[in-house]
């Protein structure tokens, strides 16, 4: 049950609304702990359990090659931090200056991918409404047909509904591998302990990949299946997609974001904590 109490009273920090509840993150090797700051800001004890590991993709020549004819493309578009960090990084190691980017239009899925972009002070010159792949086609801001479109992605297990609906919108689309995702070998002996002893309020889920890597992670040492020992912990999800894998491999999902973003899940999660 949600409370009626504002968010922004949730942060002031002398109610600590998360105070007594300890949260397992899932997240990516490296990955910039802001999240899990913004808990810990609002009283939460938090244990990290990276459950995805960027690395790059098995071949760079199909990336290479979309480089050295990206004034043929009408569009790039980029739908994660990582796709940027990664295409950006590729475009510095073909020697191109990053002004051949003046040439074609920028498309992001997300506050933060568009955040990210500005760090290296590039502009997106399209942000759909809604923190989703599937907003951007709906509110594409011109007519896709004939339209040449650069989209740098994970290699594999991304999905496959954004390029269906812009082929279907008559554009062509060229996927490129930019970067691939896979599951880290280890779980912290903190994060394995909380889970043993059933301690954990909440499990925290940013995407689809880190709640299937988390289940194949927790494999081995829960041969009996992890669901079993998350029988007093709430699952809570960034978004739609997120929280329809955690419904297929959980069976349930408590909360999820009405933003989709890390904001967004902080404050479904302090509402949640008043509930």
């Amino acid at each position: 049950m949600h409370s009626n109490i504002p968010v922004s009273q949730s942060y002031h920090p002398s109610k600590s609304p998360l105070a007594g509840k300890t949260i397992l993150v899932t997240r990516s090797v490296g990955q910039s702990s802001q999240f899990s700051d913004r808990l810990i800001a609002a009283g939460a004890t938090v244990i990290e359990l990276p459950a995805l590991e960027i690395t790059p993709p098995s071949s760079w020549k199909p990336l290479d090659q979309a480089i050295s004819n990206l004034s043929t493309f009408n569009w790039l578009i980029l739908t994660s931090s990582n796709a940027v960090q990664y295409f950006l990084n590729r475009l510095d190691n073909q020697g191109k200056d990053r002004t051949v980017l003046n040439h074609i239009k920028i498309a992001v899925v997300g506050k933060k991918t568009a955040q990210f972009l500005s760090k290296y002070n590039i502009k997106a010159d399209f942000i759909p409404p809604h923190f989703i792949a599937d907003s951007l086609v709906a509110h594409f801001p011109e007519k896709l047909v004939g339209k040449k479109i650069l989209f740098p992605r994970v290699e594999t297990g991304g999905r496959q509904v954004l390029v269906e609906d812009l082929t279907h919108q008559g554009a062509k689309v060229i996927e490129v591998p930019a970067y691939e995702s896979s599951c880290p070998q280890n779980i912290p002996l903190e994060a394995e302990m909380a889970l043993k002893n059933h301690t954990l309020d909440m499990i925290t889920f940013a995407s689809s990949k880190t709640v299937q890597f988390f289940c194949l992670l927790t494999a081995n040492k829960f041969p009996e299946g992890i669901i079993n020992y998350l029988d007093k912990t709430c699952i809570a999800s960034i978004g739609p997609q997120t929280s329809k894998t955690c419904l297929g491999l959980f069976g349930r999902v408590d909360i999820e974001a009405e933003e989709y973003t890390a904001d967004g899940l902080t404050e479904a999660i302090i509402k949640w904590s008043h509930g």
